[in-house]
Formats: structure tokens, C-alpha cells, sequence
């Protein structure tokens, strides 16, 4: 016999309780598993219940982000069941469905290769499609299994769902484009400022040959990565036209971004309160799922102007006479970004660097070495390696250059932060570059300390 519904919710409902309760996490996952072992079509039903419907956003690089984003534009006018913490599973959906009392619409980070379950469970009325770059390959696999999963994914979803794709992603803009030639309500995104290109496609870029026929693609402009403006000239395969684009960027150092948010409406200058070029396309990729949800572009602006930065996503944390500086890195092409932001806002003089390699992370740390670290160098006078994998990452900034007598090894993450802070001055600031389950433990360390609120509540 089914358990009804709403006691399901309730034994979901208590079980996170307890959890807070007891210490062992923030509720975010429990509740959406023991549903799920109760009723595994819950999530379904619970989905279905939404009187807006659902949205995903899914990403390699930046959809924590993206996902923080649409709520601060949305949030005003509607109700949402949001998994802010960054339970990405099904079972992190489950638990934001479970939270959620009396919700309008469901928005849900949602990981890339869960992405094709999620949205069979949740049948959502639009998708947010932001990058595929070579990530925890452990997992995952190449780029290309997750682009057929995610093809075949927007190849179920009804026409009059609305698909949000990155159109500066090869990968991406041929999604688009099959997905127009069935008449699906396609939003395509990107950079149209040819200033901000780098002077040539990174060797660490992902997808450099044609998802057609193999060639290398030329590019008009490369931005992050193998995004940009493309061109197969074998075939003829190109980015796709931009509905929803951004020009005029400026870049503030670590302090801000501005750009033209232009799309059909019009265009509209955004003052970001985070910094660098990836952040721009977090917004672009928030500010077209969010015109597809029905959101003004008076929303949008509003909304993106008054966001700050999501969890360990670039985090500003006191810490008595000093501040933290957060930053998360995890793959080459996100981890290149934020050392190019660094660089603009003036290199450290000391970092920390913290390298895992739990399954969150990918068991693989070889990607330290397709990152371009050296750009760091020209300011750094110290480094400190701590992590499950600090030798490694010792060894990386050696062979970069650095000085081995500026290097410190320090495995013990609550050591290593607590080196980093005797070294900087009064009135200064720490910058530390962890990885996804680095940053969890540091954030976790500077919680314990009495320095910040656990992740969950600051997410409530």
C-alpha cells in the first residue's frame, strides 16, 4: 500500500530536522533520499504539483552561479522551491521539493550528467544549457557522451518548452540549431565583444574540431575556453546567431563587471557586483532562462545588479583583523578564468591553494597541469600546497617557476589556513584557490571558527 503523499513529505521534513540537528549536514540530500526510497515516483509528483512548472539550469563551470542569479531576479514576484545549497543529484532536487512550502516554480541546479533524469522527472518548461568543458573525466567520460545525453535529452522535451542554450559552445550551438529545425523555442546566448578575445584559442581548450566533420574550427574571437565566436571553414558550422548577447564589457579587477545586456527588448547596462568574464556569461545565461520564465527586463537588470556572489564562488569572509577570499577552481578552463581575474585585479603575493581529489572532485588531478598558472608568478612571492594532493600541487607551481624555497607543503587544511593567515598583514587579505570538496572543508574550518553561518542557513 502507497504511503500518501503527504506523510512522505513529512518523514522527508523531519529526517532533514534532525539532521541539522545532529551536525551531519545541512538537509539538503537526506530528505530526497529517503523519499525516494518511500515513493520513487515522489519527485515526479511533486514536480507535477508546481503551478509554474520547473526550470533547470546545468553547466560545467558556473551554474551555482547561474542558478543564484535567476532566484535574485525571480524571488520578488515569485514563490520558488530552489536547491540553493548545490545538492545537484536527484535526491538534492527531491530534498528542495520537500523544503519548498506552498511554491510557485521549481529552480534547480541541476549536475550534468543527472540532467537527463532530472528533467524526465520533472518535465520541466525550460532548460538553461551553459558549457561542457572537460571535467572529472573519472565520471563523466569525454565531452562528447555528455553532449549526446544532453541532445537526446532536449530531443524529448515538448516544443513549447523553452531551451537556453550557450551559443559560443560548439557543443551548444549545434543543440540549437537541431533543436530550431523541430521548431522548439530556443534562446541562444553569447559574447559579442571582440575586445575582451584572447589573442588565440587556449591549448587547454576542449572542443576545437567541428562536432560536423572534424575540422578545426577557426575563431573570430575565443573567450573562455573553446568559447567564442566559431567557424568550421570545411563544412561551414557556426555559432549560431545570439538572441541575447552582451556587449561593451568592462572589467573591474576582483570588484565588479559591466556590460550591455542586449536582446529582442532592447539593451540594458548591468553593473555586476562580482567580477570577470565568466560571470558575464552566468548573468547572460540567467538573464535569457529568466525572459523565457516571463521576467521583464526591468526584472532582470534589478535582479543581477543587487546579486552577490554565490557559496565559496568568490566569498569575502572576516576573519577578525583579515578577510578570506574564496575561490573555487576545479577544471582547467575554470580554474584559467579565475587566475585571469586574479591577474587583472593585481596578482597575490601569497595563495593557497588546496588540491582533493574525493569523487566530487574527480580522482584525476592530471588538469592541474592544463592549467596556465603561470600568469600568477609575476606577483606571487609565496605559495602554500595543502589539500589530499598538496605535493602535486607543489610540484605544478615549480615547474611553473616558482622559487621551491617559496613554496610551503602543508597537507593539513586547518594548518595551512592557519599558516596563510600569519603571513598576511593586518587589514589584508587571504586569497585561497580550493577545489569543490577543499572549499566545502574550508568553509566548514572557518564555520567551526565562529567566522561564518553554515552554508544551508545562509542559503535559507
Amino acid at each position: 500500500m502507497r504511503v500518501p503523499l503527504a506523510l512522505e513529505i513529512g518523514l522527508a521534513r523531519t529526517a532533514a530536522g534532525l539532521s541539522r540537528l545532529a551536525g551531519t549536514g545541512g538537509g539538503t540530500t537526506l530528505p530526497g533520499k529517503l523519499l525516494s526510497k518511500l515513493d520513487p515516483g515522489a519527485v515526479d509528483r511533486l514536480a507535477a504539483r508546481l503551478p509554474r512548472g520547473s526550470a533547470l539550469v546545468s553547466a560545467t563551470n558556473g551554474k551555482t552561479t547561474t542558478a543564484a542569479m535567476v532566484a535574485r531576479i525571480l524571488e520578488p514576484s515569485w514563490r520558488l522551491a530552489h536547491n540553493r545549497a548545490g545538492a545537484n543529484l536527484v535526491s538534492g532536487v527531491a530534498s528542495a521539493l520537500v523544503a519548498a512550502r506552498d511554491a510557485e516554480l521549481g529552480l534547480f541546479e541541476v549536475d550534468e550528467a543527472a540532467l537527463p533524469e532530472v528533467a524526465r522527472r520533472v518535465r520541466p518548461r525550460a532548460v538553461s544549457l551553459g558549457n561542457l568543458f572537460r571535467d572529472q573525466l573519472d565520471r563523466y567520460g569525454e565531452l562528447e557522451l555528455l553532449a549526446g545525453r544532453w541532445r537526446e535529452m532536449a530531443g524529448e522535451l515538448p516544443p513549447d518548452a523553452s531551451l537556453v542554450v550557450n551559443g559560443d559552445d560548439p557543443q551548444l550551438g549545434e543543440l540549437a540549431l537541431q533543436r530550431a529545425t523541430r521548431s522548439g523555442v530556443t534562446t541562444v546566448f553569447g559574447v559579442d565583444d571582440p575586445r575582451h578575445a584572447a589573442p588565440e584559442l587556449q591549448h587547454a581548450a576542449d572542443s576545437k574540431w567541428c562536432v560536423r566533420c572534424g575540422t578545426p574550427y577557426e575563431y573570430a574571437a575565443a573567450y573562455i575556453g573553446h568559447l567564442g565566436d566559431y567557424r568550421c571553414p570545411s563544412c561551414g558550422h557556426a555559432r549560431p546567431a545570439l538572441d541575447v548577447c552582451a556587449r561593451g564589457i568592462e572589467l573591474n579587477g576582483l570588484e565588479s563587471v559591466s556590460f550591455e545586456l542586449v536582446d529582442p527588448d532592447g539593451s540594458r547596462r548591468v553593473e555586476l557586483q562580482v567580477p570577470g568574464l565568466y560571470n558575464v556569461y552566468n548573468a547572460l545565461a540567467a538573464a535569457a532562462l529568466s525572459r523565457a520564465l516571463g521576467a521583464s527586463g526591468e526584472d532582470v537588470q534589478a535582479g543581477l545588479q543587487g546579486f552577490s556572489a554565490a557559496f565559496g564562488r568568490f566569498e569575502r569572509i572576516p576573519i577578525g583583523e583579515r578577510s578570506l577570499l574564496v575561490l573555487l577552481i576545479k577544471n582547467p578552463a575554470g580554474a584559467n578564468e579565475v587566475v585571469r581575474t586574479l591577474v587583472a585585479g593585481g596578482a597575490p603575493r601569497l595563495l593557497l591553494v588546496a588540491l582533493n581529489d574525493e569523487i566530487a572532485d574527480g580522482r584525476d588531478v592530471s588538469w592541474i597541469w592544463d592549467v596556465d598558472f603561470e600568469p600568477l608568478l609575476g606577483g606571487l612571492e609565496r605559495l602554500i600546497a595543502t589539500g589530499e594532493r598538496a605535493a602535486e600541487m607543489a610540484l605544478r607551481f615549480k615547474y611553473a617557476g616558482l622559487s621551491p624555497g617559496a613554496i610551503e607543503v602543508v597537507p593539513s587544511l586547518d594548518e595551512a589556513l592557519d599558516r596563510g593567515l600569519e603571513l598576511t598583514p593586518p587589514g589584508d587579505e587571504l586569497t585561497a584557490l580550493p577545489t569543490y570538496t577543499a572549499m566545502l572543508a574550508l568553509r566548514a574550518l572557518v564555520e567551526r571558527r565562529g567566522f561564518a553561518r553554515p552554508y544551508w542557513e545562509e542559503a535559507a
